[in-house]
């Protein structure tokens, strides 16, 4: 049994002080500091010295880091990763894989349900985030806006195969304005638990509209690879931000995105903006040439682009998107941590354990500074990273 004491504790709606925070695996109480050190006089102390604690973070769209990548098929790189992003305050997190064969794809998803378990299993032996599934990202995707995907390996809308691995996949990007797009979305959220995002399309506001009619309630890293918004054609963008219900991300690196766009987003989107990373292998790492699905890209700084000049994915830390947030717009600091932990624990289910500081759910918590960098990450209760 462990026990916080002298922190600022970040809950859904307000930063609170004089509380402690008692858990084991799980959150055992909150309770103020003197009424939780009479009741548990056994736990071990730990002085939060007046930082904030924090609900860990849930990335639910990350391709890599340090050098690794979900699609690389390495065995032990998604271990790897997962020690990785507990230094940026990531405690659970989907490895994301790229557009490929279908038949690669069963392989990565392979290494993918051996790596949920193992990280389910054991959190002190695994050391690091723990895996709640994947998003698939791609190959079910419109060419005319693939991104930095490889298109000779863009398909067809395949719900057999998705379904195969309905005990993993926790969101698909999927593109409705292709062939099957809306047959695939259809059926998918009528059979399973997937969460169908619509991204990589070349969607129109229409078809985005009718696509959430379906019953698709989430979308892939708004503004890139979509139709943005114009006053006489809303598009992807336009549908995104006016459909309440829907469950946004959005890459805060201030590359993808603007950050003057930040305060509209999160005007429209409230408590379902959900903050991502989108990082790549090269995340963590120095300046230099990586590759992403198959396909070189340069790093510089913020900056990651593919030869012809397309952006590709993102070097961000998930605390760093956090930052940004705060930094750029009128949220406060507790707020934008909602849109890295709680509002993404609800896009894709798990928000009865993940997500928050509350009495019942997994000991997922950061201790971060004023400048929310992290100090130390504990994981179902084990402490995987220390600064």
């Amino acid at each position: 049994m462990n026990l916080i004491k002298n922190g600022r504790l970040i809950l859904p709606d307000r930063i609170a002080n004089g509380l402690a925070v008692v858990f084991s695996d799980h959150i055992d109480a909150i309770l103020p500091e003197a009424e939780a050190l009479a009741r548990y006089p056994e736990a071990e102390i730990i002085d939060a010295k007046g930082n904030y604690v924090s609900p860990g973070l849930v990335d639910v769209h990350s391709h890599g880091c340090g050098g690794h990548d979900t699609c690389d098929n390495t065995p032990g790189a998604i271990q790897e990763m997962s020690r990785m992003v507990a230094g940026f305050g990531v405690t659970s997190w989907l490895p994301t894989t790229m557009t490929y064969p279908l038949d690669y794809l069963r392989v990565t998803f392979s290494q993918i349900r051996e790596a949920k378990a193992d990280s389910e299993k054991d959190a002190s032996a695994w050391g690091g985030a723990q895996v709640l599934g994947t998003h698939m990202e791609g190959p079910f995707i419109d060419v005319a806006k693939m991104g930095a995907q490889n298109p000779d390996y863009i398909s067809a809308p395949n719900a057999a195969f998705t379904k195969e691995y309905e005990d993993i996949i926790r969101i698909v990007t999927i593109a409705p304005n292709v062939p099957g797009g809306m047959e695939f979305i259809e059926e998918i959220t009528k059979d399973t638990n997937i969460v169908c995002s619509l991204g990589h399309t070349g969607a129109n506001y229409d078809c985005a509209k009718a696509a959430f009619a379906k019953g698709a309630d989430h979308v892939t890293h708004l503004f890139n690879a979509q139709n943005g918004l114009h006053h006489r054609d809303p598009g992807m963008v336009g549908a995104a931000l006016t459909s309440p219900e829907v469950y946004t991300e959005m890459i805060c690196d201030t590359f993808h995105i603007h950050p003057g766009v930040f305060q509209l987003v999160c005007d429209c989107k409230k408590d379902h903006l959900v903050l991502i990373t989108d990082c790549m292998k090269a995340g963590g790492l120095p300046d230099g040439k990586y590759d992403l699905g198959g396909q070189d890209v340069f790093v510089s700084g913020i900056k990651c682009t593919l030869a012809s000049g397309t952006i590709a994915g993102s070097v961000l830390r998930l605390n760093k998107a956090v930052q940004n947030i705060v930094k750029n717009t009128n949220w406060p600091l507790e707020e934008a941590v909602f849109a890295a932990s709680l509002a993404p624990a609800r896009s894709i289910r798990v928000d009865d354990i993940k997500g928050s500081l509350e009495e019942g759910k997994d000991a997922d918590i950061l201790i971060a500074d004023p400048d929310f960098e992290i100090l130390t990450t504990y994981v179902r209760g084990e402490k995987v990273y220390e600064r």
